[in-house]
Order: structure tokens, then sequence, then C-alpha cells
């Protein structure tokens, strides 16, 4: 899978769990201060992907992720 094809589905996801249009995020979207997310928002998101890519983020590894852009590197770089 592509990075492109893991923004395209992580934008989705975004668009679904934080009604927000998949076309206003990018890269640069920071998911606490630009999608308002508490700790709860942030978490399930997280449980989002991991079901989305079938793959499992720690949770240290999810404390820092706080962009968009850095939730699609992450799963690029652990896809199987």
């Amino acid at each position: 899978m592509t990075r492109d094809e893991v923004f395209t589905k992580v934008a989705q996801i975004i668009g679904s769990h934080f009604d927000i249009e998949e076309q206003e995020v990018t890269d640069q979207t920071n998911i606490k201060n630009d999608l308002n997310a508490d700790s709860i928002s942030v978490m399930e998101f997280v449980l989002d992907l991991e079901e989305a890519f079938g793959t499992e983020i720690s949770d240290e590894d999810a404390e820092q992720i706080e962009t968009v852009g850095a939730a699609v590197d992450y799963i690029t770089n652990h896809l199987a």
C-alpha cells in the first residue's frame, strides 16, 4: 500500500470520526488541536486505525503521533 493510499484511508477515517470533510485533511492537520480531539477521541481514532490497517499501535507510539502526516508515516512504515 502506497503512502497516498494510506493517507486517503486515514482521511476517510478522520472524516467520519471527527465529522470533518476529507478534503480539509492535510499532512499538517494536528489531531488534538485542529480536530479538537480529547484523549478518548484520540484513543478511539487509534483503535480505528488499528482495525482499518490490521496493525498494532503501542500506547507509547500513539502518544507521539500528533499530526495526520505522522499517523500516515507510522502506518506506512509498520504495514507488513
